[in-house]
């Protein structure tokens, strides 16, 4: 489910990082600049080093679908993670 309420351009001003989780294929066709491209297989691998960067987390992806797993699992790591949905629709929202 999307955070309908959540401001991702403040997030953004808050040092957040955005980690797409689609296929390293998906996302050489398209992305958001300055994203990093984690596919979601290789999410639950790089949770420690994710929760080491500190900062709020937007994760994005073709639907919304992998992206709500993904924030789910880092969520329960203790990150602070956001459902950014789609990339095409959060690149305008950030």
């Amino acid at each position: 489910k999307l955070f309908k309420g959540t401001d991702y351009k403040s997030l953004m001003e808050q040092g957040a990082k955005v980690i797409d989780v689609r296929t390293a294929a998906e996302y050489k066709n398209g992305h958001i600049r300055e994203s990093q491209n984690i596919p979601l297989q290789k999410i639950g691998n790089q949770t420690k080093k994710i929760a080491s960067l500190n900062s709020p987390i937007i994760l994005c992806c073709a639907s919304g679908m992998r992206s709500g797993q993904a924030t789910a699992m880092l969520k329960s790591a203790g990150v602070q993670a956001y459902n950014g949905g789609s990339w095409a629709s959060l690149k305008g929202k950030i």
